[in-house]
C-alpha cells in the first residue's frame, strides 16, 4: 500500500470532519446572503424599475421619484443614522416622505439587514479560513466533499424555495414578515411611500433573483468541487 492509499484508509481527523460540516452548514447561509446584499445596491433597483411590465405608482411616482427615494431608503438600511434620517426627508409640499408606522419598520429593516450583513461577512471569514485550513493542512479532499455536499444542500433548499414561489408567493412572503416582524408592523396602504417604492412585483423579483442567483453560484461551486476531486484522485493514482 502506497501513501495515497494508506491516506485514503486512514481515519479522518476530528478536526477536519468537523470543518467539513462547517463548511457544509455555512455554504448556503453565504450564498443566500450574498445575493441578499446584492439586492441593497442601486444597481439593482435602477434595473428592477426598468423591467418590463414593472407597475407604475398610481399615486404619482415616475421612475425618476423612485430612483431618488428609494435609494435613499437603501443608505439608510445600511448606515448608522437614527430614524431622522427617513423621518427629516419631505416632498416638494412639505408633507413628510415617510410616516411613523413606515419609520417604525424601516428601523425593525435596520436592524434586520445589518445583522444579516454582519453574518454574512462572518460567515465569509469563518468559510476561507476553513478551506484555507484544510488546504494548508492537505486535506483537499474533505474541502471539495464539503463544497460539493454544501452545494447540494443549497441546491435542495432553494428548489424547495422556488417551488414555494410558484405554488404561493403570497404565503411565502406573509412568512417571511411573520418570522421576522412582530404583529402587522409590516403592512402599509396602498398610498403609504413604502409600498408605492417597493410594490408586491419588487418583492416577486426580489425572492426570484436570491432563489435563481444562488441556484446558479451552487451549481457552478458544485461542478468546480467536482472537478477538484476528480483532480485529487487523479493524483493520487498517479503515484501508485
Amino acid at each position: 500500500m502506497d501513501s495515497s492509499e494508506r491516506n485514503a484508509a486512514a481515519p479522518r481527523p476530528v478536526w477536519a470532519r468537523a470543518l467539513r460540516a462547517v463548511l457544509v452548514v455555512l455554504l448556503p447561509v453565504v450564498l443566500v446572503l450574498t445575493n441578499v446584499r446584492l439586492l441593497m445596491t442601486r444597481a439593482v433597483l435602477d434595473v428592477e424599475y426598468r423591467m418590463p411590465g414593472f407597475p407604475e405608482d398610481p399615486f404619482g411616482f415616475s421612475r425618476e421619484d423612485r430612483l431618488h427615494w428609494a435609494p435613499i431608503a437603501l443608505d439608510y438600511l445600511l448606515n448608522n443614522e437614527g430614524t431622522a434620517f427617513l423621518g427629516d426627508l419631505r416632498f416638494e409640499d412639505g408633507a413628510p416622505v415617510y410616516n411613523v408606522r413606515e419609520l417604525r419598520h424601516m428601523d425593525d429593516v435596520k436592524r434586520l439587514a445589518q445583522a444579516a450583513v454582519r453574518v454574512w461577512e462572518g460567515g465569509l471569514v469563518l468559510a476561507a479560513a476553513a478551506l484555507a485550513f484544510l488546504f494548508l493542512a492537505r486535506k483537499g479532499r474533505e474541502a471539495w466533499r464539503a463544497l460539493s455536499i454544501g452545494s447540494v444542500l443549497t441546491f435542495v433548499l432553494m428548489i424547495a424555495l422556488a417551488v414555494g414561489l410558484v405554488v404561493g408567493f403570497s404565503a411565502v412572503f406573509v412568512g417571511f414578515h411573520q418570522v421576522f416582524f412582530q404583529g402587522d408592523t409590516w403592512l402599509f396602504f396602498y398610498s403609504d411611500t413604502l409600498i408605492r417604492l417597493f410594490p408586491e412585483r419588487f418583492w416577486q423579483d426580489a425572492f426570484v433573483f436570491i432563489a435563481l442567483a444562488t441556484l446558479a453560484e451552487a451549481g457552478a461551486i458544485h461542478l468546480g468541487a467536482r472537478r477538484w476531486g476528480r483532480a485529487l484522485e487523479a493524483k493520487g493514482s498517479s503515484t501508485k
